[in-house]
Formats: C-alpha cells, structure tokens, sequence
C-alpha cells in the first residue's frame, strides 16, 4: 500500500508522545488484495514516543469487519480488538525481520504502518469464524438444518456388542 495517509513523518517531531488517529474501511483491505471481508469500520490510534535515540509505536484497533459464516455462509458483524506495541531503532539498513523492532536507515524521516496496521487486524480475527447466531441457537438457516441433518447419529454402544476378538485381547491383561 503506497497510500501516504500512514506515513508518520516523525522528523519534524519533537521528543516526547504524539497520536494518531485513522479510520479503516474496506477500501485499506482491497488495496492489499485481501477481499475476505465485506466491509470494515474501524478506529486506529496510533501513539509514536519519540525519544531522542529511537522511538515507540503502539497502536490500537477497535470496531468490526462484515464477514461470512465458515458454516453457514451467513454474513455477520465480528468484533475486532487489538493492539500492537514497535520499537524503532535507527541503523546501516532497513530491517524489519523482527515483531517487534523495526531499524530504519540513518537520515529516514517517517515510517509507513498501514502494513503493521493489515497484519494486526488480519490476525486479530478468529480462524473459524462462527454465526453468533449460531452459537446460541438463533440463527435459522437452509444450511445449519443440513448440517443438522448430515450429522452423525449417535451410537449406543453395550457391552453386548462388542467384537469377540477384544474380548480375547482382554483376557490376556487380566491372566497376568
């Protein structure tokens, strides 16, 4: 993403803490080819502690992303909360292989966090993610009753019904 609105110009800054605020919508995701989500509203704040040899970044997500049901294909509202905590150092080369430090050239003058800002909101959300509807019963749906229907049935298993060969294997633990 080469959009500007992410860029932190932390040059001209003076040392001590500064925020930032951004409105995520859908259109942030699409520009990184992730479409899973059907629509975004969420609250970024970002809070750059400039310090006179590095700085620290921590940023904040709140709000919600429109996605599908994994089960039932139903689309819902999930809930999305998380936080990120950088630490900015300055060095020879460019070097954001760790979590949490990112070493910057000597002589850079801001820093781009809309890629920070995708992987935290991406991961932030569930594997699977589930109706609540489905959870607590409420949601009627074509393609919860079959899966209600397919399920397996339960089996009632006696001790009558079981293979003679085991019966066999039971003896010897009980012959020692």
């Amino acid at each position: 993403m080469k959009s500007r609105e992410f860029f932190i110009p932390f040059s001209g800054l003076k040392l001590g803490k500064h925020e930032f605020a951004y409105q995520i919508q859908n259109t942030f995701f699409d520009s990184f080819g992730y479409t899973e989500f059907n629509g975004a509203a969420i609250e970024i704040t970002a809070t750059l502690d400039k310090m006179s040899t590095m700085m620290e970044l921590s940023i904040t997500a709140a709000g919600t992303v429109n996605v599908n049901c994994d089960l039932t294909n139903e689309p819902y509202d999930q809930t999305v909360h998380s936080n990120l905590d950088l630490v900015i150092k300055f060095g020879e080369n460019f070097n954001n292989e760790d979590d949490e430090l990112l070493i910057l050239p000597y002589g850079e003058h801001q820093v781009d966090i809309a890629q920070y800002i995708y992987e935290m909101l991406v991961l932030s959300l569930p594997a699977k993610r589930i109706h609540p509807g489905v959870l607590d019963g409420t949601l009627k749906s074509a393609a919860l009753e079959k899966l209600q229907e397919l399920a397996p049935k339960e089996q009632n298993n006696t001790s009558k019904d079981t293979d003679p060969r085991w019966d066999g294997l039971k003896k010897l633990l009980t012959d020692k």
